[in-house]
């Protein structure tokens, strides 16, 4: 039986991570800021090692370790509580809960020692602070009000790019970061933006409501932005309590027992698909069953509370679980071999360093004139590299916009089946009526945008897989390089020293490859992601958000604006023709579809024209920009282990080096470097010990 934890227990787990990463942290800071000075008293010395790129991939990776925190994003349409599960999580009566607040605008709650709220606008307008009374009245809307906007097809605050409110809440500030979306129950556009933070989150909060179970809207959103994209889901069936209420007689516990039964038949057969992780079934580990309302009232009277009963417990568990103990430890993992990578480095530069001490200017130029093939062999291996990246980009992005454009043309073929499930309720009568026609056409055009974006999403996961193999042929491949890469450096080494190289290797984690190959086989990410263009900047490299820039303008950006203004009105033309009829309803369907067919095949040649050229430019855009970072850290290595020998040189040619000294500073520099590793892989092997 899974342990049932209090919030209480949450927060220490959080406490310990983020304890664990702020000592790695000024671990890495410590490390950089040892080889940093260790290459400026180079200059007076034997030179610089050109240890450049290690210092600052050392720097990013320890600001943003630093800052990092568990970003939760929560989806959920209108009434579903979801402002009351979010005060219920955090503890407090923070959110009002009796209407949907920021409906249309992105709201990033974080922890900050005031109560305030920060508006960020899209216009170029300097960031607005409220406090946070006022940013509540000022952006809150009703959903009545929320679903007129809607219908009218209009944001609610169009300027605004997101909010930002700071709260001095416990949760918060142990690392928990919350994204509250615009609800699901929105205009397609905004719904495909909703693209834009999913796959910069670590988890996904669904909520959801036990007396509508699985809506058609949210199969929609599930079947369009979740399934096939490896996100982790924690499905939230809220109200479950209000189950035993709608029963005729609420005490009857057979009654009672099949209900639920028969509620969990239907979540589980629209939900199970999404809790399977590599073939394993973790349905129990992703879907709960809560009272909101009972764990807030509970909690505002004791914050430390039992909330047994209302689900809480094995839900907190189950986040715990992935937050502190998978997650977490994985990305610590990830910062542990850069670290392991940059104590290698420096240990090699000052391996090669020490025995070119006794040789003399002269001497160390023949050294280094006889690996000059060798260091053409490292340019080969770049250009070849280079060469497949570029030629894999061509490709793809060929392959892909020609997908694209094939798919876009047949879609005519099965148009009359597809739209079945989306076309709206016909009463010709009311359509007959000119002050429901415009209703109609709304439901219309409306049905039309879904039918549209189900297609394009359906495609983008197509093409996010096609991507995606290509992306691990060239991490295999960079793999083969790198292993060719090292044994040209390790040759240049045997040459310049006269010693052999020792090639220790355990795992690919920790082999021998180049930074460089590590980075290119996805080894290493040096950011944190980027929450819809504004959280945190680095230099890992995330091919589906640039492919995300530029897919949101395909599908309902791309499509809709082509058609729909267009074939609405013949629509209704061939609809009035028909005149009145009780027997012409069904004619009058088939009439609908037919029109709209033929008015959408007739587009559709100029939008997969148009469309296919912004498809090519965004997967040629993903490769370019891997293919830019892989040659610049190719190009960075083979630049810095010239100036490393360039640096002996000068420094030979212009001072006397003393030999004893500079040995001295060369070897307390490697034991330094040793000493941060031993203290990183101390408390990364102590936050492994806590979960054991």
């Amino acid at each position: 039986m899974i342990e049932q934890v209090t919030t209480d227990r949450f927060i220490q787990d959080l406490e310990r991570v983020a304890q664990v990463r702020s000592e790695i942290s000024v671990c890495l800071s410590k490390l950089a800021e040892t080889i940093n000075k260790a290459e400026l008293a180079g200059d007076y010395s034997s030179g610089k090692l050109s240890l450049e790129r290690d210092i600052e991939d050392i720097t990013v990776a320890s600001k943003n370790l630093r800052q990092g925190v568990f970003r939760l994003l929560v989806l959920g349409d209108m009434k579903r509580g979801k402002s009351t599960f979010l005060n219920a999580l955090i503890g407090e009566n923070l959110l009002p809960s009796d209407v949907n607040p920021c409906t249309a605008v992105l709201t990033v709650l974080r922890y900050g020692s005031e109560k305030k709220a920060t508006i960020h606008f899209n216009d170029g307008k300097s960031p607005q602070q409220l406090d946070f009374q006022n940013f509540k009245y000022k952006y809150t809307i009703d959903p009545t009000e929320a679903k007129k906007l809607e219908q009218e097809k209009k944001q609610a605050f169009p300027d605004v790019d997101y909010a930002v409110v700071e709260y001095p809440l416990t949760l918060l500030e142990k690392g928990i970061e919350i994204v509250d979306s615009p609800g699901l129950n929105d205009t397609e556009a905004r719904n495909e933006l909703s693209l834009g933070y999913l796959n910069n989150c670590h988890a996904i909060l669904f909520v959801m409501r036990a007396s509508q179970p699985c809506t058609l809207g949210e199969r929609r959103y599930l079947e369009n932005y979740i399934k096939g994209r490896g996100l982790t889901v924690f499905f939230l069936v809220n109200a479950w309590d209000q189950v035993q209420e709608s029963l005729i007689d609420p005490d009857d516990v057979e009654e009672l027992k099949g209900s639920e039964e028969r509620l969990r038949q239907v979540f589980n057969a629209n939900l199970a698909e999404y809790c399977t992780v590599e073939g394993q079934n973790i349905y129990d580990e992703r879907v709960f069953e809560l009272s909101s309302i009972q764990a807030l009232r509970r909690r505002l009277k004791n914050s430390q509370a039992d909330l047994e009963g209302t689900g809480f417990p094995k839900f907190m568990d189950s986040l715990n679980t992935f937050l502190t103990r998978e997650r977490a430890i994985a990305e610590l993992r990830q910062v542990r071999t850069l670290a392991r990578q940059i104590c290698n480095h420096t240990r090699e530069a000052v391996a090669r360093r020490i025995p070119l001490l006794d040789q003399d200017a002269n001497e160390l130029k023949k050294r280094i004139d006889s690996v000059e093939p060798e260091f053409n062999k490292l340019t080969g291996i770049q250009d070849e590299f280079q060469k497949e990246i570029i030629n894999t980009r061509d490709t793809q992005a060929k392959t892909v916009s020609e997908s694209f454009r094939s798919y876009v043309l047949n879609l005519g073929n099965t148009f009359e089946t597809d739209f079945l499930r989306y076309q709206p309720e016909l009463n010709l009568f009311d359509f007959l009526s000119s002050g429901k026609r415009e209703a109609f056409n709304t439901a219309l055009q409306k049905a039309f945008e879904q039918y549209i974006t189900d297609k394009s999403a359906t495609w983008t996961l197509t093409a996010e897989k096609d991507i995606n193999a290509a992306f691990r042929e060239l991490s295999r491949s960079a793999a083969q390089y790198g292993a060719s890469y090292s044994q040209v450096t390790d040759k240049i080494t045997e040459k310049l020293t006269g010693q052999d190289v020792k090639v220790n290797t355990t795992t690919i984690e920790d082999d021998n490859s180049p930074g460089w190959a590590k980075w290119a086989m996805g080894l290493l990410s040096l950011s944190n992601g980027n929450l819809a263009g504004f959280a945190l900047a680095g230099a890992g490299f995330d091919w589906k958000n640039i492919l995300l820039n530029y897919f949101t303008v395909i599908g309902v950006g791309g499509i809709i604006t082509a058609v729909t203004g267009i074939f609405l009105g013949p629509i209704g033309f061939a609809l009035l023709g028909l005149g009145v009829g009780f027997l012409q309803a069904d004619q009058a369907r088939k009439e609908l579809v037919q029109t709209a067919k033929k008015e959408l095949v007739k587009h559709l040649p100029q939008v997969a024209h148009e469309q296919s050229q912004v498809v090519y430019n965004a997967v040629k855009e993903c490769f370019d920009s891997y293919e830019r970072e892989v040659s610049k850290r190719i190009n960075d290595d083979i630049v810095s282990r010239k100036s490393e020998l360039d640096n002996l040189v000068k420094q030979k040619e212009t001072r006397e080096i003393n030999r004893e000294s500079e040995f001295k500073r060369l070897k307390d520099l490697q034991e330094n470097v040793i000493a941060h590793l031993q203290k990183i892989e101390a408390a990364y092997s102590k936050l492994l010990t806590c979960y054991r």
